[in-house]
């Protein structure tokens, strides 16, 4: 597989290798050993299978308490997969990542503990997978604002405001979100 750094260095973008032929494909997803010579070093605890459709953004989630470390793929579809730092202490406090992760490149995104994660589906459809190092707490659960100003994303919006939840319509915004030290 190809590690690739991102601008954020703990988050990293893996190209796995597909083999392919006339049959179909094949790729690994996840091997213990590979990944952590890689850097990613922790448990997984919970798999998570999403299915939205086009135009839906979620996210920005995080958990302020049990941070949840997230490796991420899409397994039909196309979404735009989008990282923002929330640890004051570092470098990189308050700045975002992304990665177009689909079922036809079959790229994954390691998004760490101590990061809010969201994705905005650019297919008709798409089924987002993700491992999780701790289980979901929503007693914990956040939601930093999708389109805060102060954070910038640059979301590749088709036609018009996307289709949002409640709990991500109710975002804060990074002035007033609940950090990580």
């Amino acid at each position: 597989m190809n590690v690739i750094q991102t601008a954020i260095p703990d988050v990293l973008m893996i190209d796995p290798v597909v083999k392919a032929d006339e049959r179909g494909f094949f790729v690994e997803v996840w091997q213990e050993e590979r990944y952590r010579s890689a850097g990613i070093e922790l448990r997984f605890v919970q798999d998570n299978h999403s299915r939205s459709g086009r135009g839906t953004l979620r996210g920005l989630h995080y958990q302020i308490q049990h941070a949840q470390g997230k490796l991420v793929r899409v397994a039909a579809g196309e979404v735009f997969d989008v990282a923002v730092d929330l640890r004051r202490s570092s470098p990189t406090f308050g700045r975002w990542v992304s990665a177009v992760l689909s079922g036809e490149n079959h790229r994954q995104l390691w998004v760490p503990p101590g990061l809010a994660h969201g994705f905005y589906v650019m297919s008709e459809s798409a089924d987002l997978l993700y491992k999780c190092t701790d289980p979901y707490a929503p007693q914990w659960d956040r939601t930093l604002k999708w389109d805060d100003p102060d954070v910038g994303v640059e979301w590749p919006l088709a036609g018009g405001a996307p289709l949002l939840s409640p709990k991500d319509q109710a975002g804060v915004p990074l002035r007033d979100a609940e950090v990580y030290p």
